[in-house]
């Protein structure tokens, strides 16, 4: 019965995306020859051609969609995943229609038109899938087409998987029950949930009540039972996922993913990569190029005035290790003696530092002794946004001494960040900094950065803590 909802759905599906590519292409032709948009200026052609067109436009999206898979069930996939799906096969199909137009040569189609279309079967796909979806998410928090799983492996990595899909019911997974190994724990509930056997019990239990699924969350010492249960499970129709207890190993950006029908997990990653790298570049130089031509009288006047109260250079140069771990020399305004640091040697600035010069003490606390570092986000060195670069010295006594302390240099060395906008710059808690740091590039997205420059700029340039 289930099969048969699932195929329903799926032909449903398909008719509505043909309908709205037959809806899409209609009004790409509309848009570009019925509006002012874009100026006609060879006439408005019938639109009888491009409605011989449109059956081979159907035929070309149903082969690519059904390529692409998409119809297949995405219960715990996201949104994203399935935008970006959509966009690859649109792309793909508007590619070939336009090959396939060149050898319609009696007829000459607009270029405008394609990429109206292009746009258009983007958009109106997404947005019934996202309508669909939520419209069946809707169904299943009142408890309508669930699916019934069964958590092989009662500890905490069964517990904290069974927690989770309670928490997200759109996703109209039910728990019917664990299985376990030790029979002392047979008949108690853990989190509502009751322990209906144990592993050697799977057969009977899968026979005597209704499982869609099997979650396999075995802990490590439990593998020796794996091979036993996968075996069996061969032979069913039930869906099975597994989840591998790497939970604790797991840090910033883990997941997994098939590689050549391979699956692979990460434990830690970069978020930037792709167009996310593209992205936060181009924020970057377009960011920084503006600031250092509004600031330029500013940069001149303090450069002056350096030159003018003490002597030495007027920019300071420090290594210091950013992404991947690599030096570079970050520039500031010089706001200390030129000698400061010849018989103390690398210590942080303390408060009412007397190596700070008069005009250097209030350069510090507006954060103006920072702008030279917009010519190292230029250079690539430096983002605008990232957790704070520190004295390869102070890195290599800090990763002894705070557990995942590199993982900060997964991502670029900011100018401001996540820890500094919530007051943790300076010399305050490491921990929390770090904590900070890795909450930041768990979850980096443009729009955080561009709120972290917000609040930059409404709370974080004049700090206490800035000395």
């Amino acid at each position: 019965m289930l099969k048969k909802y699932s195929e329903f759905f799926k032909s449903l599906l398909f008719i509505l995306d043909l309908v709205l590519i037959s809806a899409a292409w209609l009004s790409a032709y509309a848009l570009r020859f019925y509006t002012d948009l874009v100026p006609v200026t060879k006439g408005v052609p019938f639109i009888e051609p491009y409605l011989i067109l449109l059956p081979a436009i159907l035929v070309v999206w149903g082969i690519v969609f059904k390529a692409f898979d998409l119809y297949r069930p995405r219960r715990i996939a996201s949104h994203l995943s399935e935008i970006w799906d959509i966009t690859k096969a649109c792309s793909l199909a508007t590619l070939l229609i336009v090959a396939l137009s060149f050898f319609l040569r009696q007829f000459e189609y607009s270029r405008m038109v394609f990429i109206f279309f292009w746009g258009f079967s983007i958009l109106l796909i997404t947005m019934s899938r996202w309508g669909f979806r939520e419209l069946v998410r809707f169904f299943r928090r009142k408890g309508y087409n669930l699916r019934y799983a069964l958590i092989v492996g009662a500890g905490p990595l069964g517990q904290e998987l069974a927690a989770r899909l309670h928490r997200h019911r759109e996703l109209g997974i039910k728990v019917i029950g664990y299985l376990t190994r030790k029979e002392a724990k047979v008949g108690r509930e853990l989190r509502g949930i009751e322990v209906l056997g144990t592993y050697d019990e799977l057969p009977k239990i899968l026979e005597a009540r209704p499982v869609d699924q099997v979650f396999l969350a075995l802990p490590h010492d439990a593998y020796a039972n794996a091979e036993k249960i996968f075996r069996f499970l061969q032979g069913q129709t039930t869906d099975v996922r597994i989840v591998p207890d790497l939970l604790q190993f797991m840090t910033v950006r883990g997941q997994a993913e098939l590689f050549d029908g391979l699956p692979i997990v990460t434990l830690q990653a970069t978020p930037l990569y792709g167009w996310n790298r593209i992205l936060k570049r181009a924020t970057d130089i377009l960011f920084s190029l503006t600031v250092l031509i509004l600031t330029s009288p500013l940069l001149s006047v303090i450069a002056v005035l350096i030159k003018l109260t003490s002597p030495g250079p007027v920019l300071y140069r420090q290594k210091r290790m950013g992404y991947d771990g690599r030096l570079f020399e970050m520039l500031k305004f010089r706001s200390m003696r030129a000698d400061a640091e010849k018989e103390s040697g690398a210590v942080w600035a303390q408060a009412d530092d007397p190596r700070r010069t008069s005009l250097g003490n209030r350069l510090r606390r507006t954060s103006l002794d920072e702008l030279p570092q917009f010519f190292n986000v230029l250079k690539g060195e430096m983002s605008i946004v990232g957790p704070r670069p520190e004295r390869p010295e102070f890195v290599e006594k800090f990763r002894a001494m705070i557990p995942r302390y590199m993982l900060r240099h997964k991502i670029k060395a900011g100018i401001t960040g996540w820890a500094q906008v919530n007051g943790w710059r300076g010399n305050t808690s490491l921990e929390e900094r770090i904590k900070c740091d890795l909450e930041y590039i768990e979850k980096w997205s443009l729009g955080f950065d561009l709120k972290i420059m917000w609040l930059t700029l409404w709370k974080g340039l004049i700090n206490r803590n800035a000395y």
